[in-house]
C-alpha cells in the first residue's frame, strides 16, 4: 500500500490562499471553500454578492431573484438585462406600497446602481423576476444565470435557491460573510 505525503494544514491554508488570490487577479468569481459554490462575482466596478432565489411549488411559472449589488467605481451604472436557464425570461422589477396597495412593475430602463454605492434586490423591494419557469426552483438546488450592466457588461452568476419562505440568503455555510 503505497502512503501519499500528507501536507501541514499551514501548507494547505497557504495554497488555498495563494489560488483564491490568483482568482481575484484574474477577475474570476470567488469562490466558497466550504460549499463548492461561488458565492460573489465581479465585473469591472461592479460585485455581485450572494445571489439567490425562492424556492418555488410545483406549477409555479415564476420566481424571484435576489442579490446585492455594490459598485467600487467613480462612475453610476445601470443593471439592464438578467438571464436564468430556467427561465423563459427575466425581467427586473420594482414592489413597492402605494396607497396602501402593494404594486409591481417591469423596469424597463433597467435599474441604477449609484457610483460608491450598493442596491439591494431583496423581497418586497427590487428584484428578479424568473418568468415562464421550466421546473420549478427547489431549495439546495442553484440556477445558472447572467446579469448584464450597462456599462460594466455582463457577468455569469449562479443564484443559490433558498426555502419558499426565505427573506434572505443563508449563510450558515459561507463563515465570515
Amino acid at each position: 500500500m503505497t502512503h501519499l505525503p500528507r501536507f501541514r494544514s499551514a501548507t494547505r491554508r497557504s495554497a488555498l490562499r495563494a489560488l483564491a488570490g490568483a482568482a481575484l487577479v484574474t477577475g474570476l468569481a470567488v469562490f466558497s471553500v466550504d460549499a463548492g459554490i461561488a458565492h460573489e462575482f465581479k465585473i469591472g466596478s461592479i460585485e455581485v454578492v450572494h445571489p439567490w432565489a425562492r424556492a418555488t411549488p410545483a406549477g409555479a411559472k415564476v420566481g424571484g431573484g435576489y442579490v446585492v449589488l455594490k459598485n467600487d467605481g467613480a462612475t453610476a451604472d445601470r443593471l439592464v438585462s438578467a438571464t436564468a436557464e430556467v427561465a423563459g425570461r427575466v425581467e427586473i422589477h420594482e414592489m413597492a406600497m402605494k396607497d396602501g396597495v402593494m404594486t409591481m412593475r417591469p423596469l424597463p430602463d433597467g435599474l441604477p446602481v449609484p457610483a460608491h454605492g450598493e442596491v439591494a434586490l431583496k423581497p418586497g423591494s427590487y428584484h428578479i423576476m424568473f418568468m415562464d419557469l421550466k421546473a420549478p426552483l427547489k431549495q439546495g438546488e442553484s440556477v445558472k444565470g447572467s446579469l448584464t450592466f450597462e456599462k460594466a457588461g455582463t457577468v455569469d452568476v449562479t443564484f443559490k435557491v433558498e426555502g419558499i419562505g426565505a427573506s434572505a440568503p443563508d449563510h450558515g455555510s459561507h463563515s465570515g460573510h
